[in-house]
């Protein structure tokens, strides 16, 4: 096993697939809401993943009306909030998270998903809560672009390359790499050739220590 030690100041979480298991839920509710469509369920579920649902569902569409697509926006949030059947913290994240916590490492969650789906997700895997979230409503492009990255950096009072990002879809993995962030991808749905953009690859949080520093911290694992 190779040790690796990563500095970093601040911690960038993905949501779905990084830190909480949803991939259930996501597929009911797409899926659904494909048929609801005339869509094909797999192309849909193809190209959803890592990116804000808007930007998925107005490529699918495209001839759908502003208003329109605001409809299928709030018809897919609704159902995706509400549905929480199998929702659970992934290994490792509550105990890491807690232990950030407990030794004061800055650290947000930034999720392609909205406030009300992320803030559901959160609650129902029973994870601290975060001081910064940044959720795709807050941002005017959404990930494969650096801005969600970057704006949650900022929101901890640091910049991208401060920090190291933590992903499980190749979207959200260029984002990090795009905005200046060391990358670590997590293997829950997605191969180590389809994030091969990521410096690193691990299964779960559990694989990981923090490690106290003069003004910094290190992130130490065995690859």
């Amino acid at each position: 096993m190779t040790k690796i030690s990563l500095p970093f100041k601040g911690l960038l979480f993905d949501l779905d697939g990084t830190l909480v298991d949803s991939l259930a839920s996501v597929d009911r509710c797409w899926k659904a809401w494909a048929n609801k469509m005339g869509l094909d369920q797999e192309y849909v579920m193809s190209i959803i993943h890592g990116r804000p649902a808007r930007e998925s569902q107005a490529e699918l569409l495209p001839y759908l009306s502003a208003q329109e697509l605001d409809d299928e926006i709030r018809w897919l949030e609704n159902a995706e909030a509400t549905d929480m059947e199998g929702v659970a913290a992934r290994e490792g994240t509550v105990e890491l998270l807690t232990r950030l916590d407990e030794m004061g490492v800055p650290w947000a969650i930034v999720t392609s998903g909205t406030y009300p789906v992320a803030s559901a997700r959160i609650k129902a895997a029973g994870l601290p809560q975060p001081r910064v979230l940044v959720t795709a409503d807050r941002v005017t492009k959404g990930k494969p672009d650096p801005e969600p990255f970057e704006l949650g950096a900022k929101e901890l009072g640091l910049t991208a390359n401060e920090c190291i990002v933590f992903e499980d879809a190749p979207a959200g993995v260029a984002a990090g790499c795009s905005a200046g962030s060391e990358v670590v991808a997590i293997l829950s749905h997605n191969s180590k050739a389809e994030l091969d953009k990521a410096r690193i690859h691990i299964d779960n949080l559990s694989l990981l220590a923090v490690i106290t520093q003069e003004n910094h911290w290190v992130l130490s694992l065995s690859n």
